[in-house]
């Protein structure tokens, strides 16, 4: 079965600090693959990197057949528009209401006629699915954090994504909402049949959501595998990983 995205033999480096010296990865499509690794292993580096907004120094990125390190202009957007993000602070424009936030991407699209439905019906829609329906017209300072990171994730999904990337979705959140970001995640990979990449330093959240994980270790992938493969997994930084031993 062919990957769809991979990454394959990438380095990079930022001056002098070389984060990645022969990344491979392959993602298939449908699955959850999370994302772990200690603090300053370029787990976010990775995804700007797919979007093609850090561009690799050297080797190759693939997304559905296509090489997106070949990619400039036009074919990028085109890329881009098939992927939704959800950052890490959610990153909501303050100035803009709840509604207008999730319509942004929407409008960026720029083509009605694609989208075959009024911006109004698909932000409601979008927001029904992350349960905050009524939410439209408050204004992000006004939100919970977890309300933010709701509305972030109903952004992210408003062009109707085939691939959403998570930025450590559950951070600052408390369990309550760590639960409910982890529960949307696994039914919008059912309801949606997306291809998700999560970065996260929560293990439970990464056991909870994942159908494989990767753990990057020494500038590269150390260990791919399973929940069960990686907590069964003899490997001394796996174990020390999962178990605290290294920081994040």
């Amino acid at each position: 079965m062919q990957p769809f995205i991979r990454f394959e033999n990438v380095h990079k480096s930022f001056d002098k600090n070389e984060v990645y010296k022969g990344l491979s990865l392959d993602i298939i499509r449908g699955e959850t693959l999370t994302i772990i690794g200690g603090s300053g292993t370029g787990k976010s580096v990775m995804l700007k990197m797919l979007l093609g907004l850090i561009p690799a120094d050297r080797g190759r990125i693939f997304f559905d057949g296509q090489e997106v390190t070949k990619m400039e202009g036009e074919s990028l957007i085109k890329m881009r528009r098939r992927i939704g993000m959800l950052f890490q602070g959610a990153a909501l424009f303050d100035s803009m209401s709840v509604a207008e936030n999730v319509a942004y991407p929407l409008v960026e699209v720029g083509d009605p006629k694609r989208l075959k439905r009024p911006y109004q019906d698909i932000v409601q829609e979008k927001l029904e699915m992350v349960g905050l329906p009524d939410k439209g017209e408050i204004m992000p300072a006004d939100l919970s954090g977890g309300m933010k990171k709701r509305v972030g994730l109903a952004r992210a999904i408003a062009t109707d994504p085939e691939v959403i990337l998570y930025d450590e979705p559950t951070t600052g959140l408390d369990p309550t909402n760590t639960r409910r970001i982890n529960e949307l995640i696994l039914e919008l990979q059912e309801k949606l049949k997306v291809t998700s990449l999560v970065v996260t330093h929560d293990m439970a959240s990464a056991f909870t959501v994942s159908n494989r994980l990767a753990l990057v270790n020494n500038k590269k992938i150390e260990f791919v595998g399973t929940v069960e493969e990686v907590k069964r997994s003899q490997n001394e930084v796996v174990k020390k990983f999962i178990n605290g031993e290294i920081g994040e």
